[in-house]
């Protein structure tokens, strides 16, 4: 069962290392850019300091992870010779994953299983200046924000939500083939018998841990899929069968319930004036 990939091929997510280097002064980021953030303490001192928290020590290699725009500070003194590799996690749209994982996660990298070789290649990389350094680092920080997910979901650090449901064992069965095949007729039949449960258990069990019913989550999951084609340039007509609706007016129906608009409107407001025609 591949509980990522669907959120990776549906949503586009790419990562791009900004900075490297032994980190001395202050750097500030205001959370405009719609960028999340990830900041790699290879070894020294951090002390980091957000909105919402008191000031944070990071005093052992451990890796912070913003996974929505977030306004935060990063500090630090020349006597603390913190090494950093910081990379922005760029979302084409709003992430249905990252949105259900807290605004930071701080994780020692030693607690991140299998996490050894990628840092190994990650830090190489970062430390040196190499042929095609940039093009190398940015895919290995996309290598290492999946080792990272991978230990969010089975170290069960949420406990409701779509990252709760896909890290339980049986409700992420039925989660993981909602997300794989959006078009499919799906019924809480169905999605019952693939977490083998019973029909009220499973539905019993799913809004205690996921917050909404299987159903809502299967509309909620379907439009955002529809958002993401219609950014790529999908015409609405193409766009309605991936995602389970028999015609594009079945789909403008739900979209405008679940979004407050047409998906023309929205689409004008993402990319612009002028969009595609989406007929």
């Amino acid at each position: 069962m591949d509980r990522l990939s669907p959120l990776f091929s549906r949503f586009d997510v790419s990562t791009r290392v900004f900075y490297s280097g032994v980190f001395c002064g202050e750097s500030e980021f205001d959370g405009t850019a719609g960028v999340g953030h990830l900041h790699i303490l290879r070894q020294g001192v951090l002390r980091v300091n957000s909105p919402s928290t008191q000031t944070l020590v990071i005093d052992r290699p451990s890796v912070l992870f913003y996974p929505q725009p977030y306004r935060h500070r990063l500090q630090s003194t020349n006597l603390d010779n913190a090494e950093l590799v910081c990379a922005t996690i760029e979302l084409g749209l709003s992430h249905p994953l990252f949105n259900a994982l807290p605004e930071l996660l701080v994780i020692p990298l030693k607690d991140v299983a299998g996490l050894e070789t990628g840092l190994t290649l990650l830090f190489a990389e970062a430390f040196d200046k190499r042929s095609a350094r940039q093009a190398a680092l940015d895919c290995l920080a996309k290598y290492f924000l999946i080792l990272l997910l991978r230990h969010v979901l089975d170290a069960q650090f949420v406990d409701q939500g779509m990252v709760a449901g896909l890290a339980d064992e049986r409700l992420g069965k039925a989660i993981t083939a909602m997300h794989g095949q959006a078009e499919h007729p799906w019924s809480l039949d169905t999605l019952a018998q693939i977490a083998g449960m019973s029909r009220a258990r499973f539905a019993a069990r799913f809004r205690e841990v996921v917050g909404t019913t299987p159903m809502n989550y299967l509309t909620d999951w379907r439009i955002s899929v529809a958002q993401s084609l219609l950014a790529r340039g999908n015409s609405l007509k193409f766009v309605a069968p991936e995602v389970g609706y028999a015609t594009p007016t079945a789909l403008t129906r739900v979209f405008c319930k679940r979004i407050g608009m047409s998906p023309t409107e929205w689409l004008a407001r993402k990319v612009g004036d002028s969009p595609p025609p989406l007929l």
